[in-house]
């Protein structure tokens, strides 16, 4: 037997992080001056895409080396 209680709120927690992650992503697009926006990106280049998505694993990694070394 599952516990819906549970369910929804993993549901909940999941679609928080999705709307989070798709902010950051925003945010990042904004400050590399890529025309990023919600729905839709199929004419931006591969390398505009790309450089956004490397951009936020760089700054996650960064974030998570300064949480572990106590900055």
């Amino acid at each position: 037997m599952t516990n819906s209680n549970a369910s929804t709120s993993s549901s909940k927690t999941k679609g928080q992080a999705k709307a989070a992650l798709s902010q950051f992503k925003m945010e990042v697009a904004s400050e590399l001056g890529v025309p990023l926006k919600n729905g839709y990106n199929g004419d931006l280049t591969s390398a505009q895409n790309g450089s956004v998505g490397g951009e936020m694993v760089r700054k996650m990694i960064k974030q998570q080396e300064d949480q572990i070394s106590g900055n």
